[in-house]
């Protein structure tokens, strides 16, 4: 396996040291949530160099880390369901990432 190439794994203790470590760094931080002022996904374009974050399924971010997000971006979906997968919600948002900065 070559993950260990290019994925590199930094731990914060809570949402506030990750956004403080973010903002050091100059990295935007991107929120991945459907909630009232998120631009839908189709419409947002994405930094090149950002960092993005998701919540738990149902509950979404923690308030500390929505408030440290730079931006947030929802998933358009049909019917009722606020809800989508946490991995299938990260890897919708990754692949738009790619499409914009790789393809």
């Amino acid at each position: 396996m070559v993950t260990d190439r290019y994925q590199h794994v930094h731990h914060h203790e809570n949402a506030e040291d990750f956004i403080a470590w973010a903002r050091e760094q100059g990295i935007p931080v991107i929120g991945i949530d459907n909630m009232s002022g998120s631009v839908k996904l189709e419409k947002f374009t994405f930094p090149e160099r950002c960092v993005l974050v998701v919540g738990q399924e149902g509950t979404g971010l923690s308030e500390p880390m929505r408030m440290g997000c730079d931006s947030l971006v929802e998933i358009s979906q049909f019917g009722s369901t606020r809800s989508i997968n946490v991995g299938a919600a990260a890897a919708i948002a990754m692949h738009e990432w790619v499409r914009q900065w790789i393809v």
